[in-house]
């Protein structure tokens, strides 16, 4: 994904607002979390006074049905900084969910999740899926894109601002360096060269300057 269409993206989907998921395609695209995280993700994983989020699990269908169980493998289990716009946002989905939860005749189920279904359930990932193609269709982007390709947004916006693979990789979650570097390593020609540029940058002489005579060499006491 080039750098344009990742901003694209980011800007297109961002503006979900008033939905009841809104918070969830900010958290997604925001952290680079997989599916089955950001459907899984407790409010026991969320510390607002410190702005942070663990990932501790995820919800998938296991045997026809809905189950929560620890990540694929040890890297994935991680801790990620919250940004501070994300924090008020998540303070606001929490007390919209609270009302949700009071209403009379309420059919919830509470499981302590962040983004859980209309009656405290979790989220059916396909469900989801179908909800996020909505969004592509409102948002004029094309429909062949996966809910799954926010994470890759998320993960183009951080190299071509600068953050480094590797803190790519532990925002993402990801078991090695070669993963991160293999799946985004064609973005980074494009940071490279800013980097190149904003060294060269240093040196460069200007015009008038570099055409002016060396007033303070002397004749015949040249250094070799």
């Amino acid at each position: 994904m080039s750098r344009l269409c990742a901003v694209a993206e980011a800007e297109m989907l961002l503006p979900v607002k008033g939905h009841r998921l809104e918070v969830l395609y900010r958290v997604a695209l925001s952290l680079g979390l997989r599916k089955g995280e950001v459907i899984g993700l407790r409010w026991d994983d969320v510390d607002i006074d410190a702005c942070t989020l663990s990932i501790t699990g995820a919800v998938h269908r296991q045997e026809g049905k809905l189950a929560r169980s620890a990540p694929k493998s040890p890297s994935s289990m991680r801790t990620l900084a919250v940004p501070a716009v994300l924090v008020v946002l998540l303070k606001q989905h929490r007390e919209r969910r609270a009302q949700e939860r009071a209403l009379p005749g309420s059919r919830w189920r509470e499981h302590s999740l962040v983004f859980p279904s209309e009656v405290g359930t979790p989220i059916k990932p396909r469900n989801l899926s179908r909800h996020f193609k909505t969004v592509l269709k409102r948002a004029g982007l094309p429909l062949e894109r996966r809910f799954h390709d926010l994470r890759h947004s998320c993960a183009t916006l951080l190299i071509v601002q600068g953050v480094h693979p590797r803190v790519v990789m532990e925002i993402l979650g990801h078991s090695q360096i070669a993963v991160t570097m293999n799946t985004y390593g064609h973005v980074l020609p494009d940071t490279h060269r800013d980097a190149t540029d904003r060294v060269s940058s240093l040196f460069d002489v200007p015009h008038d300057a570099s055409h002016e005579p060396d007033t303070h060499s002397k004749q015949g006491n040249d250094v070799d």
